[in-house]
């Protein structure tokens, strides 16, 4: 008999392209998709998955515990990948409740459904559920800022600035309390930058793109100096597989795309992609619509992951660099006249 695994926020950002791919890639896998379908949520971006026997949509909210005991009870869930979060730092700042509300008490309704489904008490798990696993997707913000130097590692002290960093941080403690607390099989990952196909346009390059092509201000934060370390989405989906199978219960991965680039450099580099692929009518670049706007409140100025603990003991690698990646990217929505 199929397992049934549960992902959670399965049409968000990540979790849309996560889903297919886990979809293709393990069709012993009978995959429950959770979302709300709050703004950031479309049902668009999982169009691969329709037809497959082996996937079903559920709407609704991590916050409604009862929903989550139901759909562990009536599809004997034997595993969890979890998405769902608030993730909008500018959001967190203006309306930070409901932040804490989905990352942390969401968090805990599936932590605590799943203890109960799998286990009998504390450190004793039930005949048939040992390979029963939680995995926890977080992320590097938890970590707070770093200077023009060094990485964060797993080690790295948690030190979060925004309430969303801070409501992941907490969720994160969640995880790792019900390892340590319950024996709870929990894995997780502190991930960087995600960009890709699909990303909701608040976000940095799908904003960009989309007010290049629109003839609208480029806005940047301060002077663009803040630095990030970018991921290809699929790189991530690729991590999050192997962790989910092959990690350690208990620990934490960094999942990190060795590629620094600060917000000027972006939006430059996707300027000069759309002079090439989709010139202005005047003639003129792209980068004539840059706009540098006030800075963000308690904004972070570096984030760099150090992620040679999943390279070397579960043997991941990135498969896309930035330069090959933000092409893609920027080819993805213009296809789809962003």
């Amino acid at each position: 008999m199929a397992k049934t695994i549960l992902i959670t926020g399965g049409a968000g950002f990540i979790g849309s392209n996560f889903v297919p791919y886990f979809c293709k890639e393990h069709p012993e896998y009978n995959i429950i998709n959770l979302d709300k379908l709050t703004y950031a949520g479309n049902l668009d971006n999982l169009s691969e998955c329709e037809g497959m026997d082996n996937y079903r949509f559920v709407q609704g909210d991590i916050c409604d515990a009862k929903l989550i005991d139901d759909l562990f009870e009536q599809n004997d869930i034997r595993g969890v990948i979890h998405f769902a979060a608030e993730s909008h730092v500018d959001n967190s700042i203006t309306g930070p409740r409901e932040f804490i509300n989905t990352n942390i008490v969401g968090t805990f309704n599936l932590l605590d459904a799943a203890r109960r489904h799998w286990m009998l008490k504390p450190g004793v798990v039930k005949p048939g559920y040992e390979n029963c696993r939680f995995h926890h997707i977080s992320t590097d913000e938890v970590y707070g800022a770093l200077g023009k130097e060094g990485f964060f590692t797993e080690n790295t002290p948690y030190a979060p600035n925004s309430p969303y960093s801070a409501s992941k941080a907490s969720s994160d403690f969640l995880v790792r309390a019900y390892n340590h607390t319950f024996g709870m099989n929990v894995t997780t990952s502190n991930c960087s930058n995600n960009y890709g196909p699909k990303q909701h346009h608040e976000k940095l390059i799908p904003l960009i793109i989309s007010n290049a092509l629109a003839g609208k201000p480029l806005p940047i934060y301060g002077k663009g100096e803040n630095v990030r370390d970018w991921l290809y989405v699929l790189d991530h989906c690729r991590a999050i597989d192997l962790i989910f199978h092959n990690g350690v219960s208990g620990q934490t991965y960094n999942i990190g795309g060795h590629n620094e680039r600060n917000n000027i450099t972006i939006v430059k580099k996707i300027c000069e992609i759309l002079d090439e692929k989709s010139p202005r009518s005047d003639g003129h670049s792209y980068s004539e619509q840059i706009t540098f706007v006030a800075d963000r409140a308690g904004h972070d100025f570096r984030y760099a992951i150090d992620a040679s603990k999943l390279e070397s003991e579960l043997g991941w690698q990135a498969q896309e660099n930035f330069d090959t990646g933000i092409i893609k990217t920027v080819e993805w929505y213009l296809n789809r006249k962003c």
